[in-house]
């Protein structure tokens, strides 16, 4: 049955000006993860400014600006909760409580609120709009069966998660215990690269929708290239050309010297094609005295994390320059022994890829389970 929104959900624009005890309770969006209903941190160090919306545990959290981010979750207690978002109630007599969740997550909701976002820079969903949207519902008892099939795959999807963690701190581990104490063997990682270069400065105007691949901060994932966009950007081979640029090539490293977080590193895979990077991007080409598996390990240790920390400058944006990168200390054993832990990551990719295959297939179930 069709339901208008403003039937289905209850807007609460009840707000408060915090205090100071509001900072432990406070939500911002950058609080909320994407297609994820569990807020896993949240406080702030200082009271925020400005007027919030007040939140009660068990609400559910909707961030209106920049909806395609798809950030909804559901409040773990009660707090204030940022005037970007709004805080969504179940109207009982017409949608099941322990489904709403999912179905304000769903992509029949979200996308639509995408839709009729307004505003370029920063896209905001208006509540005059969404309330008139109209949803298909299926029946109360029909929609508590859902919910219960619905939660037992998140919690199963959620258990898997967390064995991907487990993993990666495993590994993190490992790489301390084995490495961690060899100070007399280590070296600073511009004296490892046969290449240590910045990537090339593409202005906007040089930008197009097909071409040469450019590879931007925001692409730029742990482990493995990322594509975190959800549109490509690219360069003409005339530009390529015009500009001198620097192809990228499979193998290479690439750092991001910008957030969030600042110094992650991929490796780049085969079959990406003719392609540049960012100038926020340093580029690395190894010499033979160093794995490529082994210096991205290290790049996910607090041995690099806090050198990192250690340099990254600025005030309205922070980075680390080439520079200071290039000065970091990085082990640097006999190859042999780091090839024995390069078997020790492609045993954990291994099990984290079937992992990630198995929450990959319990989304397919899930969205076959909602409109």
């Amino acid at each position: 049955m069709k339901y208008k929104f403003e039937d289905i959900a209850i807007n609460s624009t009840v707000k408060k000006k915090p205090e100071e005890s509001d900072k432990y309770t406070y939500i911002g969006l950058e609080h909320l993860d994407p297609e994820n209903l569990f807020v896993q941190r949240y406080g702030s160090d200082v009271a925020p400014i400005g007027e919030k919306l007040v939140m009660k545990k068990g609400d559910v959290l909707f961030g209106k600006r920049r909806a395609y981010q798809k950030k909804v979750a559901i409040a773990p207690c009660d707090g204030i909760f940022s005037a970007h978002g709004m805080v969504l109630r179940p109207n009982e007599k017409v949608i099941n409580k322990e489904y709403f969740p999912f179905f304000i997550s769903s992509d029949a909701f979200l996308n639509e609120a995408i839709r009729i976002s307004v505003g370029s820079l920063s896209p905001t969903i208006n509540w005059r709009d969404l309330k008139e949207l109209e949803f298909d519902l299926p029946p109360i008892k029909e929609q508590e069966r859902l919910a219960k099939l619905l939660w037992a795959a998140y919690e199963l999807k959620e258990s898997y998660k967390k064995l991907i963690a487990a993993t990666d701190e495993m590994v993190k581990a490992q790489f301390i215990e084995m490495f961690g104490e060899i100070s007399n063997e280590q070296s600073d990682i511009e004296s490892i690269c046969e290449t240590f270069i910045d990537g090339d400065w593409i202005e906007s105007k040089d930008q197009s929708d097909s071409g040469i691949r450019l590879i931007q901060t925001g692409n730029i994932g742990c482990g493995y290239y990322i594509d975190k966009e959800d549109k490509a950007r690219y360069i003409s081979e005339n530009t390529f050309n015009k500009l001198n640029c620097f192809e990228v090539k499979s193998g290479d490293i690439l750092i991001s010297r910008l957030p969030e977080p600042i110094g992650r590193a991929c490796i780049v895979p085969n079959g990406l094609g003719k392609a540049i990077t960012a100038v926020d991007c340093t580029i690395i080409r190894l010499k033979p005295i160093c794995l490529s598996e082994y210096f991205i390990a290290y790049t996910n240790t607090t041995l690099y994390e806090n050198q990192i920390s250690t340099y990254t400058a600025g005030s309205t944006r922070q980075r680390i320059s080439r520079k200071n990168l290039g000065t970091i200390k990085i082990p640097c054993p006999p190859i042999d022994e780091q090839q024995k832990f390069v078997l020790i990551i492609q045993q954990a990719n291994k099990s984290k890829a079937e992992l990630q295959q198995s929450i990959q297939n319990i989304d397919k179930v899930m969205k076959s389970l909602l409109p």
